[in-house]
């Protein structure tokens, strides 16, 4: 699946999103493991972070003390992650184990909404922003047959991401406005999802209706292909929720299921 997790005050804040997380776990049931990729580890090549016991990383700054207070303390899974590698190694995908990186908020701020007992091992794995989204796209496939084993394969991003647009708006009138080009941009993808349409997702930048100012750098966007190559050779994508946070971050998230609508 892929999640949107926003800004780290999602944690705090009375949202929309936030009742959505808090819900999605028992509405998912419990996996194995989560496989979390990230948009707030970019890394030229692969990685996989093996830690047994991974910190929390408070990557943000000028937020308030209780979102530095908090920790989560979920177990990580090294032989998992290594099991990952291999299946990366054999798809031709280069990676490599990181025994030292901890959860980023793009891993547990939506992950301590959804399982707050923090007892399911979590392998956190980086994006790669100079590779292509088709790249993301196979490493997802790399990784379908997961599923079999009960491993839950997260993407966390955010279906819209233009921070200019967010620090323009912030602290004016328009602070919580949804400008017109992100609702085009979200119903354009829950529309090309809903027809299983791969292709047209890969190439965003392209073909979607404001894709490049949508998102102005990738990171934030490839997860969601991440999880959309491990939903496996045939899937449907349903969006599960639809908000927005601070007017221009949408928070979207979406459940991919195997065995329905034809890739293309």
């Amino acid at each position: 699946m892929f999640v949107s997790h926003g800004a780290p005050t999602l944690a705090l804040e009375d949202r929309p999103a936030r009742h959505f997380l808090n819900s999605l776990g028992a509405t998912l049931g419990r996996p194995r493991a989560i496989v979390a990729v990230t948009a707030h580890w970019e890394t030229e090549e692969v990685q996989v972070a093996s830690a047994a016991q991974p910190d929390t990383i408070h990557d943000f700054f000028g937020f308030p003390k209780a979102l530095f207070d908090m920790r989560y303390g979920a177990p990580g899974d090294t032989a998992l992650a290594r099991d990952i590698v291999a299946r990366l190694e054999a798809a031709g995908i280069a990676a490599r184990c990181d025994d030292t990186r901890g959860f980023d908020h793009g891993t547990w701020i939506p992950l301590a909404c959804m399982y707050p007992a923090a007892d399911i091992p979590i392998v956190q794995m980086s994006v790669c922003p100079k590779q292509h989204p088709l790249f993301h796209f196979r490493l997802g496939r790399a990784l379908a047959s997961l599923r079999h084993d009960n491993v839950l394969v997260m993407g966390s991003g955010s279906v819209t991401h233009n921070l200019a647009d967010f620090r323009a708006q912030r602290g004016t009138a328009a602070a919580e406005h949804t400008p017109p080009y992100c609702d085009e941009f979200c119903e354009w993808l829950a529309a090309r999802l809903a027809a299983g349409d791969s292709d047209a997702v890969i190439g965003y930048r392209d073909g979607a209706p404001h894709g490049a100012r949508a998102h102005p750098s990738p990171e934030h966007f490839l997860p969601l292909h991440v999880a959309l190559g491990a939903a496996g050779v045939s899937w449907s994508g349903e969006r599960l929720h639809h908000s927005y946070m601070y007017g221009v971050v949408a928070m979207d998230s979406y459940l991919f299921r195997s065995g329905h609508a034809a890739v293309h």
